[in-house]
Formats: structure tokens, C-alpha cells, sequence
């Protein structure tokens, strides 16, 4: 039978049917206590440096969430704060984020209008916009190398140095103290006729070409402007290009996430490579 509306009546049902996860979901949120404006306070403490305040980003690489569905950011984020998504720097974002977090963050955003315009980005944290983070001006003669790391997943070879402050407290088993100054110098490998890295008598890819400086520091009181979630307490950090300039368009927020969970290592992936070294000194 034909309805009013155009319609048969199984098509009728069908429809409401897709319509209805739509209607419930304002009641489903409510039902589970989610709070949109307490969501915008944890997002201004812990999402505003990479994805801003008003969920527009600040950089091309970082999705807007403005705007998102609320039941897709809350799998996300629970995803990701259980492993089953991996990414290093969400990863250590939503690990320190409780359900109650989860629920309210994605409300906030859900409840956001999308960006005004195409390729439109949030400014920068004030504390994030800037470093202290130098890099030195022959850190190959004044700093030890002390590892030398392949990267086939980017075809890229990198040697890591550091400065003497940082060598000695791993030589004594201490955390790297202020003045400690760790520099990754990132090499594109150069590639064999069939795009592969030729690779050297030592077993490491032949460099090509500069491509990066990656550079930590510490200094006293660095961390003081860094939202809490990111802190890596006292250190800072900074990417230089091949010229010695500063690439002032790197968010170091994703850098500081990546690290978070290191706070035993004092927050270095290379730790272990550096006490080696180290002791051998």
C-alpha cells in the first residue's frame, strides 16, 4: 500500500529506521553524561596544541575535529587509548584521558561549526610558537656520536649526537639534567637503481643528502609554558633545515606527545644507546 508521502510503507520503516541512531544520539549523549562544556576545557588544556581550540588544526597533517560526529571521535580516542589504534603521539594523548574525557571531548567538538574556509589553521600555543632550543654550531666536533639509526620505512639514515653534560649523567646512570643537548641529524639514503638504499661495509645506509636537524635541549624552567599533558618536564624541542635556519612551522606539541610516555628514560627513545656510549668513554 501507498503511503501519503510517496512511499510503500516498508520503505517508510526503513527509512525511519536508518533515521533513528540520528534522532537518539543528543538523548544517548545526555544519557551518558557527556558535557560539552566541560569538553572545552580539556580541549583548551590537552588537544589545542595540534588540533586548536575551536577544533580547526594547525597544520595541513592534523585533521580538523570541528564538526566531527561525537560517536566517531569517542571510538577514536578509545581506540587509541587502548592500542587498539596505534599512533605515538594520540596514543600518548588519550592514554591520560578518562571515558568521562572521551565522551566530553567529543561533544565539544561535535557541537562545533566546521573551519570558515578552505585550509584555514589555528595559530600556535603561545609556548609552543617558540623554543629555546639551539642547535650548535659544530656540534660534529664539540658533541659525540654516539648511534647511528636506519630507516627503511622512510629510506632515511640518522646519526644522533650529544653534548658532554648529557654524556656524563648517563655514564653515572643519572636522568639527563639541564644543559643536556641531544642532535639527530636526519640523512636521505641514497638510493640503487631499483629505489632501494645502497647500504654501507657497516651495515648502515650510505647517506644522499641533509634533509633535518632534529634537536632536544633542556634548560631550566623550558617546560613552565607547556601544557601539562605534553610536558616532557623540562625539555624543549626544535627542527633545523640543512641551511642551520629554524623551521618555525613545526609544531613541537607533536613532538613533546611523542616523547611523553619516555619520563623513565628521560623522555629519549635513545637512552640505552647513549649509556652504552657513554660508558665506554
Amino acid at each position: 500500500m501507498q503511503s501519503r508521502f510517496g512511499g510503500s510503507g516498508a520503505r517508510r520503516a526503513g527509512l525511519l529506521a536508518a533515521a533513528l541512531p540520528l534522532l537518539l544520539a543528543p538523548a544517548l549523549a545526555r544519557a551518558q553524561g557527556a558535557d560539552a562544556a566541560a569538553g572545552r576545557a580539556k580541549v583548551e588544556a590537552a588537544c589545542a596544541a595540534c588540533h586548536g581550540a575551536n577544533g580547526v588544526s594547525v597544520a595541513d597533517n592534523i585533521p580538523n575535529l570541528a564538526g566531527q560526529k561525537a560517536a566517531y571521535l569517542e571510538n577514536q580516542l578509545r581506540a587509541l587509548k587502548s592500542g587498539a589504534r596505534r599512533n605515538a603521539v594520540m596514543g600518548a594523548v588519550a592514554a591520560q584521558l578518562s571515558p568521562q574525557d572521551i565522551a566530553n571531548v567529543a561533544a565539544y567538538f561535535a557541537s562545533l561549526p566546521g573551519a570558515s574556509m578552505a585550509g584555514a589553521k589555528s595559530a600556535l600555543l603561545p609556548g609552543l610558537a617558540k623554543t629555546s632550543v639551539t642547535l650548535p654550531a659544530d656540534h660534529r666536533k664539540t658533541f659525540i656520536m654516539y648511534q647511528t639509526v636506519n630507516r627503511p620505512d622512510i629510506n632515511q639514515v640518522r646519526y644522533l649526537y650529544a653534548n658532554d653534560v648529557a654524556l656524563r649523567a648517563a655514564r653515572e646512570g643519572r636522568p639527563l639534567p639541564d644543559g643536556s643537548h641531544l642532535v639527530l641529524e636526519q640523512h636521505a639514503a641514497r638510493l640503487d637503481a631499483d629505489r632501494k638504499p645502497i647500504v654501507g661495509p657497516d651495515g648502515f645506509f650510505v647517506a644522499d643528502r641533509l634533509v633535518n636537524y632534529a634537536v632536544m635541549e633542556r634548560g631550566a624552567g623550558w617546560g613552565r609554558d607547556i601544557p601539562e599533558n605534553i610536558r616532557n618536564e623540562d625539555w624543549q624541542y626544535a627542527v633545523y633545515a640543512p641551511t642551520r635556519e629554524l623551521r618555525t612551522t613545526v609544531n613541537q606539541a607533536e613532538c613533546l606527545a611523542c616523547h611523553k610516555p619516555l619520563d623513565k628514560d628521560s623522555f629519549t627513545f635513545s637512552i640505552k644507546a647513549l649509556t652504552e656510549a657513554a660508558k665506554k668513554r
